[in-house]
């Protein structure tokens, strides 16, 4: 221990002699300025000598290199491409409640989505908006034109393994034309009977010829093993309806309640990799269900979702995030201005042809800033064909003028009056941005002749909205209605404007509107039907019980690299962006192309 500590004391006396270490360092210095002097400053003259042959060879080293750098770029294009990478998971937004998982009860979007992913139809849209098979292999028609047989699928099945037979699309049709049910699909199919004629043959017997009756096999199928023994009354609260089993791209896995105040919840599924069209690339999809506009656009800004529907072209503005790409998708359906006919004013064909005449949808369709598609009929402009199509109403506000002065209706001052009755209306709608900016548009126009406009906004997304169909639609409280109308791929607009149809909203008659209505959708003749159509729709340019707007779009928003709704499609329901939904990925690699 003493000599440890006589060691510690040695050690810590030891002093450094500072005379020495400058000695050392200045010979140091010194060898280091020979050094670079000899071999540095006296060689820089020889560096200048071949300064230019150096640079020479150090520019073509550089040119070799950029060049096998080229090569390699354009030969890789031989052996390597770009695939999308199979696996991930989509989280997509939509609006609307999810208060159902059951196809049978769908009523908003969100809730039509998740049908489209979790089940399969007989017959499905392709991305142009034309008639696809789905379950079905074929269909063949009688010479009546009222007995249709369809052939399915062999491979299809639902999610838990049982095979999809004819037996589950007669219980799907028997369940929907239930009363007990109250299924909204029911008004379709009263009249149509329906039997098995064995597992993978099934026919459907019409009381009449139904032209567009192909159309209607776009209906959801569901499962006869898991439904049979419950009651119709009981369907809708069933636990099916919240864990529903189908035979589509996707299974269902649970329902997530992901904030009670705002009714937003999450449908989460997985792929099906038995699926008969081939399994989805992703593994698994997220539905998530918003109140309205203002809650997508927000959960996309803060980067909640890889995709996002049911956004307008007015909303989508206000989109910030630099990480996804807008892609706009058109619809067969029409934004209208329905004018209550039953009304005491509006009964008078004179004063809608005023508005019609003062109407200026063009400015409407600018205002809102591109995108939709012009509208002037009941009918899609592709849906009627030949040289002898109806005109269309021209506008002319100075015309709209004369036609309501010969109506009773004269200026006063700014407004237009019949007495001591002044001109004026409320228009009822929805609550969307899109509405508001045309509303405003709209009222300026009809300043201009002395009709003042009132807007009766109510917001879907409150409790309001259960009561809309009810209070506004079916029992036709409104002046005028701006409202969209589902048109479809097939131009049979029966349901909107024959005289005693139920969805016949603005309660139009006329009885050789009635007639073409009817002779169209009973022939099968697409050149009779045709001609047919054109009467209606010049009848209805005459009568004007609404002015056509617009063929509304959507804005499909998504992350830059994901593959999924592509540019240019044509849709007939927003729910039809999933029908190549298989194919759809959420990010791609550079892989080896196979010999």
């Amino acid at each position: 221990m003493e000599e440890e500590q006589k060691g510690w004391k040695q050690l810590r006396a030891v002093t450094l002699d500072r005379k020495k270490y400058a000695k050392r360092m200045r010979k140091v210095e010194n060898a280091t300025k020979r050094h670079a002097h000899r071999f540095i400053i006296k060689r820089i003259d020889n560096i200048r000598l071949v300064a230019r042959e150096i640079t020479t060879w150090l520019v073509l080293l550089g040119m070799l290199i950029a060049g096998l750098g080229v090569q390699l770029f354009w030969s890789q294009g031989g052996y390597m491409a770009t695939a999308s990478r199979t696996g991930g998971v989509y989280v997509e937004g939509a609006i609307g409640e999810i208060k159902s998982v059951n196809p049978l009860f769908v009523s908003t979007n969100a809730e039509a989505s998740v049908a489209r992913l979790v089940f399969s139809s007989l017959y499905g849209y392709d991305t142009t908006g034309h008639l696809k098979q789905d379950l079905s292999t074929g269909t063949s028609v009688d010479e009546a034109g009222r007995v249709y047989t369809v052939t399915l699928r062999k491979n299809a099945k639902w999610h838990d393994g049982k095979p999809v037979t004819a037996k589950d699309v007669v219980f799907t049709i028997n369940l929907i034309k239930n009363p007990a049910v109250y299924s909204p699909l029911r008004v379709n199919w009263l009249d149509v009977s329906v039997a098995a004629l064995n597992d993978t043959t099934v026919q459907f017997t019409l009381p009449a010829v139904y032209a567009a009756f192909p159309y209607a096999l776009t209906f959801p199928i569901v499962p006869e093993h898991l439904l049979k023994d419950v009651s119709p009354s009981a369907v809708r609260e069933n636990a099916y309806s919240q864990a529903p089993v189908g035979s589509g791209p996707f299974k269902f896995r649970r329902v997530q309640e992901s904030d009670s105040a705002t009714s937003h919840r999450a449908v989460h599924l997985q792929a099906n990799p038995d699926y008969y069209a081939g399994a989805p690339k992703l593994s698994r999809f997220e539905l998530h269900a918003y109140p309205n506009e203002e809650a997508v656009v927000k959960a996309v800004n803060a980067g909640e979702l890889t995709g996002a529907s049911d956004i307008s072209i007015s909303a989508v503005q206000d989109v910030k995030s630099k990480q996804v790409k807008i892609t706009p998708v058109s619809l067969d359906s029409g934004v209208y201005l329905l004018f209550n006919t039953k009304s005491p004013i509006l009964s008078d064909a004179n004063v809608r042809k005023g508005l019609q005449l003062a109407t200026d949808s063009v400015a409407i369709r600018k205002q809102l800033g591109g995108g939709v598609k012009p509208l002037a009929g009941p009918l899609l402009a592709s849906q009627l064909s030949g040289t002898d199509v109806p005109a269309e109403p021209v506008i002319d506000v100075k015309r709209a003028g004369e036609v309501l002065d010969a109506a009773g209706w004269s200026m006063s001052g700014s407004a237009r009056v019949k007495g001591e009755q002044k001109l004026e209306f409320t228009v009822t709608t929805t609550k969307k941005k899109e509405y508001e900016n045309i509303l405003k548009t709209l009222q300026d126009q009809w300043r201009k002749i002395g009709v003042k406009l009132t807007v009766n906004s109510i917001d879907s997304s409150s409790n309001a909205s259960s009561s809309f169909d009810q209070n506004v639609l079916q029992g036709r409280n409104f002046d005028i209605l701006l409202y969209e109308l589902a048109i479809g791929a097939d131009p049979d607009v029966y349901a909107y404007w024959y005289s005693s149809s139920h969805y016949n909203f603005s309660g139009y008659s006329n009885t050789l509107a009635d007639t073409s209505l009817v002779s169209a959708r009973s022939r099968l003749e697409p050149e009779l039907r045709n001609a047919k159509y054109k009467q209606f729709v010049s009848q209805w340019y005459s009568d004007a019980p609404a002015i056509a707007l617009y063929q509304p779009a959507i804005e499909y928003v998504s992350l830059k690299e994901v593959e999924a709704v592509k540019p240019g499609l044509s849709l007939v329901s927003n729910a039809d962006r999933y029908s190549d939904v298989i194919y759809w990925t959420v990010a791609s690699d550079t892989v080896y192309k196979t010999p």
